[in-house]
């Protein structure tokens, strides 16, 4: 059975509403599970507003805020443990998104993180062939974690 790892950064001063650590590494370990047979590292950086917008214009060049991020690596380790790479996720935006869209952060955020584990496993929203299936996999993703579509 493979094994997931998820190592979670906390750059942020207060964390009160979102979900705790225990709760994320379940998520990513089901997740994973889903999606890769094989061993798997990811690390998550929970980040505020000016950090996600400082990595979001050295990297895309966009001087604005987001929601999350993900740097794929696609490296093995020498165990042969797949080190999928990073996810950002901007502690902000993803509470403001939940109350615009009138969701629990505590959804919104599972979403999130979905979402960044399928960047890291390779699915482009920005092709046109590949939206679909990445949202169809988000939502299965969702109901598998007990939440409901994410886009509705």
């Amino acid at each position: 059975m493979p094994d997931h790892q998820l190592d979670i950064q906390w750059c942020v001063s207060e964390r009160t509403q979102l979900p705790d650590q225990g709760l994320i590494q379940y998520w990513a370990n089901v997740c994973l599970k889903e999606i890769l047979d094989r061993d798997t590292e990811v690390c998550l950086r929970i980040v505020d507003e000016s950090e996600i917008q400082t990595i979001n214009l050295t990297y895309r060049g966009k001087n604005e805020a987001t929601n999350v991020l993900s740097f794929p690596a696609d490296n093995v380790d020498e165990s042969g443990r797949i080190l999928l790479g990073d996810i950002v996720i901007c502690q902000e935006v993803a509470i403001k998104e939940s109350i615009i869209q009138k969701k629990s952060i505590e959804a919104h955020f599972a979403h999130l993180l979905i979402h960044g584990l399928l960047h890291l496993h390779g699915h482009d929203h920005s092709v046109d062939d590949q939206a679909d299936e990445m949202e169809q996999i988000e939502i299965d993703l969702m109901e598998n974690l007990g939440y409901g579509n994410p886009y509705e």
